[in-house]
């Protein structure tokens, strides 16, 4: 029956598709990305908070992520287990994943709770906190009350692919955008009227958390395909094993990430005090809130990356299993020249319009020294980011036609032993500047190897239909397919 009602994914032309599923994704992502982001523009545009609160909310970041990282690996992993359970009739498999989801969501969110604010001043130091006191005690301030608002955060984040597995994804959107509409809408009020500072920002980011995690404990007591019953709630083991397998690629993408974040903050830390103009105390926060700034601007541009191709895998996944391989490989292609695109745009406006993106971010309020430091920043980190896109687009596809292993070893190449790598190795020759080199550097040096993946795939894709195609796990559709036709 499924089968036959999604026919339309071999029928309609590819663009059309990759347009219909990937905006709504794409949305969803940048949506999610403007929490922090707009966190960090009405912090720079306070002037009793300035530079100082924006490298605080840079040292605070990858910490969040931590989070995210632990939610996407229980929701996408719950999403992929419960999409397979009900394409196999096991309807039973697919509520008791559900309710294992929503267990282990708050156990490990009231654990990564407690150890936060246990150890809120070592985790801050190891995270580049100790720039100077005013930065270091800004970011407590906020680190503190973000940590109290995680079981809402977490819970939200790995309800949304669950969601979405329900089919439902316009919800899915929707509460999310909710969430962050709150936040754009109190943070002013906090940070300017109320004058909270860190505390005010982080208070408008937890109540915009509370209502997409209330709006999704709604929508999980009213689901379409499952009904989740009492017995569903509890961690079921056997099953939590096979979801949370299925989710660890994503946990890894954003845990490599992390790393790579905490290698930056702490290279301009150290590079920054031994800069002729940041050495100065005074001065010795702005590399850090810059960076942070950048990477931010980086954010959104991969959120369109990303959602441009995750968009895709259902398209990608069905027309693997009915065979039509001509239209996987036509779907790549405008893929990739829309990944490229994407990433030229990005990197036209960070070369031509730097001056006015760091004018968002409290630019006026700050000294010369910010804002040419700003500059550098985006147009030498930035230099590749038509490289980067079609790289993290690359990463995603090769999940969605079943080579999810080659794809989490690129994606770790990237993240792990470049990002980091190099973020700890070019300030040796080059000092700050050498921070700043590392992101084209491993962009340029993973296109290399990706671009070497693009041509194998081409050439697996032309091959007949007879020929193996995939390596790894099937793609879900596959699994799907096989589980209801029997074939």
């Amino acid at each position: 029956m499924e089968h036959k009602e999604n026919t339309y994914l071999v029928q309609e032309p590819v663009s059309r598709l990759m347009l219909k599923y990937s905006v709504p994704c794409i949305i969803s992502l940048l949506v999610a990305a403007l929490y922090n982001i707009v966190d960090q523009i009405f912090i720079a545009n306070a002037s009793y908070l300035g530079s100082f609160g924006n490298a605080a909310n840079t040292v605070v970041f990858p910490l969040t992520v931590i989070a995210l990282a632990i939610a996407v690996m229980i929701g996408d992993g719950a999403c992929a287990f419960v999409s397979i359970s009900l394409g196999a009739g096991k309807k039973e498999e697919a509520h008791k994943s559900i309710g294992s989801a929503v267990v282990l969501c708050v156990i490990l969110s009231a654990a990564m709770t407690a150890v936060y604010l246990t150890f809120a001043s070592g985790i801050l130091t190891a995270f580049g906190g100790r720039i100077n006191e005013e930065t270091f005690q800004q970011a407590r301030e906020y680190f503190l009350w973000i940590s109290a608002g995680l079981p809402f955060y977490m819970f939200g984040q790995a309800m949304n692919p669950i969601i979405r597995s329900d089919g439902s994804p316009r919800f899915a959107m929707a509460s999310t955008l909710a969430g962050a509409l709150v936040n754009i809408v109190l943070d002013p009020i906090f940070i300017f009227l109320f004058k909270w500072g860190m505390m005010g920002a982080a208070l408008a980011t937890i109540l915009g958390q509370i209502l997409t995690a209330a709006l999704s404990i709604w929508y999980l007591c009213h689901m379409k395909a499952v009904r989740l019953q009492k017995d569903s709630f509890g961690l079921h083991l056997p099953l939590a094993k096979h979801y949370l397998a299925l989710g660890i690629t994503s946990f890894l993408s954003q845990i490599s990430l992390v790393a790579a974040m905490m290698a930056i903050n702490n290279m301009v830390r150290k590079y920054g005090a031994l800069d002729e103009v940041f050495s100065n105390p005074c001065f010795a926060q702005i590399p850090m809130a810059v960076v942070g700034i950048v990477m931010k601007f980086f954010q959104i541009v991969i959120s369109i990356a990303v959602g441009m191709a995750a968009g895709c895998i259902p398209v990608v996944g069905y027309n693997m299993g009915a065979g039509r391989k001509d239209r996987v490989k036509a779907l790549f292609t405008r893929l990739l020249v829309g990944e490229f695109a994407a990433g030229a745009v990005a990197l036209l406006i960070a070369e031509f319009f730097p001056r006015q993106l760091i004018g968002v971010f409290g630019a006026a309020n700050e000294s010369p020294a910010y804002t040419d430091f700003a500059v550098k920043a985006f147009r030498t980190y930035l230099c590749m980011m038509p490289l980067a896109t079609v790289n993290k687009g690359t990463f995603i596809y090769l999940q969605s036609v079943g080579k999810a292993l080659a794809s989490t070893l690129i994606s770790m190449v990237r993240e792990v032993i470049f990002g980091v790598g190099f973020a700890l190795l070019l300030p040796l020759w080059f000092g700050l500047d050498g921070v700043l080199y590392s992101m084209p550097v491993s962009d340029l040096l993973t296109f290399i190897i990706t671009a070497f993946v693009i041509s194998v795939t081409y050439r697996q894709l032309s091959a007949p239909v007879s020929q193996p195609v995939l390596t790894g796990s099937c793609p879900l559709a596959t699994v799907r397919r096989i589980q209801i036709t029997g074939k």
